[in-house]
């Protein structure tokens, strides 16, 4: 008789056991001890509203730790080049893999940082057309706007055994255009705006910021004994002039100082015209957009490049028309160089290309500069070196990677989202949106609130479970703002004529003035260009006081908060030396009442070379930022710090009324208040708000500006489902209060609720640049003409 044997099924390896991240104990920012289990291998979405920690726990805890460890596997010496990286702070973290993110951090903001060399599609061009380029004119740093070509020679001494002396030369051919430095814009000055010519220095003729009276920035041209200070400027000869205005570096004693006198224009040049202008401090932007013109350079027609970076080509294209053109046609291009000698390098570019034109970036130019691109466009530019990564098991971390995409786009990132996944990756997404929070497997839910009111996971599980459980995503997860049954009547209109700034083809519209007013289309299609070259930067914003709130980042050191960023921190002071008989400088823990041991910081750092650096909070003030003696004075009741402490809605109710009534103060907190930041604290750190946070901490700011027209940059941009009600409350306020908003938008709530719609496209790039729909969001839904208008119509069920 045969014998039966029972066949087992194989017991599962113990490396298969590892497949989750285990997070116990996280208290980063405003978490509350939280402990979660996320899945590998899967896509999970954080959701929440706008501060209840999403990012703590994601970037903060998770990412850092993950990056952290992979730095302590490198050597002491290298670890000493690299960013120094604190332990967050939580209990044990378990199962972490490799992490790759993705944020919206601005890309580089210098002058010369271009979408192509931010990508390294710029690099592989270079050696293109270094390798095939007729004439050629050297090797790939010969076709780098940001190379300069250098020539030199002399006399060196090489000490190696018997040292001797020998003649060399040395050159270097470099592309960059020597006019413009590779900037492709030169800058012509307006010299009334930086002195008046009927004051003498020591009357304080110089009004550029940060020369005015006194400062050492004014000393060093009133006490520098080379130009007269009590002459006024317009008595001086030609000589003095030179010396005042364009004098060359020199070194010498002012005031008893050893210091470097320069001409006034030279050093305006290195210290304010050498940034881009998105990286400037506002004060420093306004003032040079007054006093300093752009012009597209004459020698180079705007290329960066010098004439024999010009004059090489394959074909009939030099490098600067290859990097002039959309992006789609560059691929296409060179999709059809057939050149075996570079094969490996034309393959390499065209994925690269094929990557911008997959997600949705194929309008772009790779001469286009980083710093004019947005944060979603940021974010795309970031995430093309991995999608044909053949890594996998890595966690990808992405924060809100459908910002600033139209409805249509959003299908195609979920696309690449999943693909990663599929992959066998673990994907990490910070989201606000309801489609992209749909396609998860896992969801965690933090809040319940902002701020201290938020901190806790609320709910994981899918996204069936989030439906129906009760949570605040949960129940606005389904919301649809409805078509208003009537709309406003303009008041009047902006009307734009020939607008053709990149890619509009000579736009005339008239934009409704007294109500809301959406501009939308697709990602590329022309909304930016339209509204900020011709509304906000053009004649007519001038004349119509437009007041522009954007996405440009808010800056500021770990000393800032919302006090001292909106203006607050002035009335609360002048209120507690007024009450108390003593000067404000006292109430300021960057001036006289700073806590000496900390200087007013709080906590004090120390420097642990590659190790992570160490802030322990400081003994003497408590982290309380002020001496003893400053807290000895009150306002009703409260001293300085605990003043700061206070969230913005309890602050708003103690100088409303009583002993502490302030009104300059409780104008700001009311704005505050109104842009949904009543659970921020007045002295939390800048550096510790999320997107959404800041964005809303500048309109609150710019609420108090005397335009007439707002200009908003997607506003909802990291606002949560039950935030974006708010938002439409606050602007329709503006709008009843007689101002006129105009708002670049994708959101379609935010669509269904203006009373005029201006929709641009069809497509992106070339294929856009024009109206294809203006009238209201009912006409825009009944038409569907458009893809905005089927999306519209999809979402109010229309």
């Amino acid at each position: 008789m045969a014998t039966r044997t029972r066949t087992h099924a194989p017991e599962p390896h113990v490396a298969d056991s590892h497949d989750m991240i285990r997070v116990h104990g996280a208290r980063e920012n405003n978490l509350k001890d939280v402990s979660i289990e996320i899945p590998k291998r899967r896509l999970t979405v954080f959701t929440g509203v706008s501060g209840s920690g999403k990012s703590s726990l994601v970037f903060n805890t998770i990412a850092a730790e993950s990056q952290r460890l992979i730095n302590e596997t490198y050597s002491a010496f290298v670890q000493g080049f690299m960013p120094t990286l604190a332990r967050p702070e939580v209990d044990v973290l378990d199962g972490l893999t490799t992490v790759i993110t993705v944020d919206q951090q601005r890309m580089g903001a210098d002058p010369r940082s271009t979408v192509g060399t931010a990508t390294d599609a710029n690099a592989m061009l270079r050696i293109l057309f270094s390798r095939l380029g007729q004439p050629h004119i050297g090797p790939p740093s010969a076709y780098a706007f940001n190379v300069p070509s250098v020539r030199a020679s002399g006399a060196i001494t090489v000490e190696r055994g018997n040292s001797t002396t020998v003649k060399a030369t040395f050159n270097r051919t470099g592309g960059m255009c020597p006019r413009c430095e590779g900037r492709g814009t030169v800058s012509d000055i307006d010299l009334t705006q930086l002195y008046d010519d009927s004051k003498s220095l020591a009357e304080g003729a110089i009004s550029v910021p940060g020369y005015r009276g006194g400062g050492w920035n004014h000393r060093l041209y009133a006490e520098s004994g080379l130009v007269p200070a009590d002459k006024p400027i317009r008595a001086y000869t030609k000589k003095e002039l030179h010396a005042f205005l364009h004098h060359e570096p020199v070194r010498m004693k002012i005031a008893g100082i050893n210091m470097t006198y320069e001409g006034l224009i030279p050093r305006i040049q290195k210290s304010m015209l050498s940034k881009d202008r998105e990286g400037m401090q506002p004060h420093i932007r306004e003032f040079v957009d007054r006093a300093v013109t752009f012009t597209t350079c004459p020698e180079c027609d705007g290329t960066r490049l010098s004439e024999g970076a010009r004059s090489s080509r394959i074909g009939k294209i030099s490098i600067a028309d290859a990097c002039g053109m959309q992006i789609s046609d560059l691929a296409d291009w060179v999709r059809g160089l057939a050149e075996p000698s570079v094969a490996p390098l034309v393959t390499a570019l065209q994925q690269t290309l094929d990557s911008f034109v997959e997600i949705g970036l194929g309008y772009l130019a790779l001469d286009r500069p980083a710093g004019t691109l947005s944060g979603g466009e940021a974010q795309r530019v970031k995430m093309i070196r991995h999608l044909g990564s053949s890594l996998t098991d890595t966690t990808y971390v992405f924060d809100e990677p459908t910002a600033g995409l139209h409805p249509h786009d959003i299908q195609r990132m979920n696309e690449l989202l999943l693909r990663l996944r599929d992959k066998g990756n673990t994907v990490l997404v910070v989201e606000h949106k309801p489609e992209t929070i749909a396609i998860a497997d896992h969801v965690v839910d933090l809040g319940p609130g902002a701020g201290t009111g938020g901190g806790t996971v609320c709910f994981e599980g899918t996204v069936e479970g989030l439906r129906k459980g009760g949570t605040t995503t949960g129940r606005h997860f389904d919301d649809r703002a409805s078509l208003k049954a009537a709309v406003r009547r303009p008041t009047g209109a902006l009307e734009v004529r020939g607008a053709a700034a990149n890619n509009l083809r000579d736009v005339d519209v008239d934009i409704p003035l007294g109500v809301l007013a959406v501009v939308t289309g697709v990602a590329g299609s022309g909304k930016s260009s339209l509204v900020h070259g011709s509304v906000v930067k053009g004649p007519l914003g001038a004349e119509q006081g437009v007041v522009s709130v954007d996405q440009s980042p808010i800056r500021g050191s770990r000393r800032s908060n919302p006090a001292t960023y909106t203006g607050l921190l002035d009335p609360i002071r002048k209120a507690f030396a007024k009450a108390n008989g003593v000067k404000p400088a006292l109430f300021s823990a960057n001036s006289e009442g700073a806590c000496p041991t900390c200087n007013g910081a709080g906590v004090v750092y120390t420097d642990l070379a590659m190790m992570a650096g160490v802030a322990t909070t400081c003994e003497e003030c408590e982290g309380k930022r002020f001496q003893a003696s400053v807290l000895e004075y009150r306002l009703g009741g409260r001293d300085i710090s605990e003043v700061l402490a206070m969230p913005v809605a309890e602050a708003e109710e103690f100088f409303g009324a009583g002993e502490a009534r302030t009104p300059a103060a409780h104008a700001v907190l009311t704005r505050l208040a109104d842009v949904g930041l009543g659970y921020l604290s007045l002295g939390q750190p800048l550096t510790t708000l999320s997107g959404g946070e800041r964005q809303r901490l500048k309109l609150a700011t710019h609420m108090a500006d005397k335009g007439g027209i707002y200009v908003l940059d997607e506003p909802t941009n990291g606002l949560h489902l039950a935030d974006v009600e708010q938002l439409l409350g606050l602007l329709d306020r503006l709008v009843d209060s007689g101002k006129s908003v105009i708002v670049v938008e994708h959101h379609q709530a935010v669509m269904a609720h203006a009373d005029w719609i201006i929709d641009l496209g069809p497509g992106a790039g070339h294929e856009g640049g024009r109206v294809v729909f203006e009238g209201t969001p009912g006409d825009l839904v009944a038409a569907r003409a458009t893809l905005t208008g089927e999306h519209l119509a999809a979402y109010v069920g229309g």
